[in-house]
């Protein structure tokens, strides 16, 4: 009797064993994303900053550290710069030709959802607003509990 147990015992912990390797396997998997589906970030962004990749979708919160002024040239982009939990820091370009400009001031925190597009400096988030042409979901600006997009 006291062997059947034993052999229990053991089969139960070769299989909780297993169990721990397979979820242990499976947490450290990369999710795969389909395109121009947004990732959570901001580890999307730090990963695409250091392999300079651009066009990633993500979604990521931040910072606002400064605020520049508006690009005017061609469609109209409000600019500011936020800085991720990371350290690394973003400029975002939202269109105000297409979505409403955001009553910003330095310190606050928003969430987004756009296209990064790598460059030497941290690179830039933009397609934070909905596509007019309605090709793909586009993006968004969360702030102060109101969506703009």
């Amino acid at each position: 009797m006291k062997k059947n147990i034993t052999f229990r015992n053991s089969v139960f912990l070769a299989l909780v064993a297993a169990f721990v390797a397979a979820a242990l396997q499976f947490g450290n998997e990369k999710p795969s994303v389909s395109p121009g589906e947004a990732t959570q970030a901001p580890s999307v962004i730090v990963e695409a900053y250091e392999a300079q990749k651009s066009g990633v979708w993500a979604e990521t919160d931040g910072k606002v550290i400064r605020i520049l002024p508006d690009d005017n040239d061609g469609s109209r982009h409000q600019r500011f710069i936020i800085e991720l939990d990371s350290g690394l820091t973003v400029l975002v370009a939202h269109n105000i030709d297409l979505a409403e400009r955001l009553p910003l001031k330095k310190n606050d925190r928003i969430s987004l959802r756009g296209r990064y597009e790598w460059n030497n400096k941290g690179g830039v988030l933009h397609w934070t607003h909905h596509d007019p042409e309605g090709r793909h979901d586009g993006g968004w600006i969360e702030y102060q509990g109101r969506r703009y997009f």
